[in-house]
């Protein structure tokens, strides 16, 4: 069975790609444009198992929706969307009861990451995950090689993050360049083919045995060294 996300956003330019780039993930999501309504269905038996949550919300704001589900007995998943990206709103965001919090603008990729980490600190392990010498940091916005950080730009971390979500599946050049970029982006895709090369060189020198590996006239993989 799918996961359930809610997604609570008044404005619809931002919650429509949100909830297009959830359900193309395969889960299962409902986007309410209110706080009075993400009550409404944070109530028991709690369906939703992550909330995606914006502060500035046309009837109350967002951290009174995080405290009263919370204080209603919801235990799933809590991630704040803010424009608000202030030290003393993070503080005040977990304290509320938030497990993450993310400043807008985000790329696409950082969120879907962050949404996995979410759901599977109360879900089961994936296979081989804990055996992986490639690890994802997606709170710290952090690659390692066994204990050996791998520093990369963030449209590489971005990139690397979409290919591992689907490891040993391709994902196409078209949906790497709008989670990555932009939907609308504009642009050569000449700049994801460079943005892949350097992922790879540094991938190889700090040992990693996955590989990036490309698809010819669709897109990219990654998948287990030999």
């Amino acid at each position: 069975m799918s996961n359930s996300v809610l997604v609570v956003e008044d404005q619809e330019d931002i919650a429509a790609p949100l909830v297009r780039t959830l359900q193309r993930e395969g889960y299962d999501v409902t986007w309410v444009d209110s706080g009075k309504k993400a009550l409404e269905l944070l109530a028991p038996p709690y369906e939703a198992e992550l909330v995606l949550l914006d502060l500035g919300l046309p009837d109350m704001d967002g951290l009174e929706v995080c405290k009263a589900a919370r204080d209603n007995g919801y235990e799933g998943g809590i991630m704040i969307l803010t424009a608000r990206d202030a030290e003393i709103d993070l503080v005040v965001g977990l304290d509320a009861g938030a497990d993450d919090y993310l400043a807008k603008p985000f790329a696409l990729a950082v969120l879907q990451a962050r949404v996995r980490a979410l759901l599977r600190r109360s879900g089961p392990v994936e296979p081989g995950t804990d055996d992986d010498a490639l690890r994802i940091d997606v709170a710290a916005h952090r690659v390692y090689a066994g204990e050996r950080e791998v520093t990369l730009t963030g449209k590489e971390f971005a990139l690397l993050a979409v290919l591992a979500a689907s490891r040993d599946k391709v994902v196409s050049r078209d949906r790497l360049m709008a989670e990555v970029w932009d939907e609308n982006w504009y642009g050569s895709t000449k700049t994801l083919d460079v943005t892949v090369g350097r992922l790879r060189q540094k991938l190889e020198a700090a040992g990693v045995q996955e590989k990036v590996v490309a698809v010819r006239g669709v897109g990219f993989r990654l998948e287990a060294g030999e």
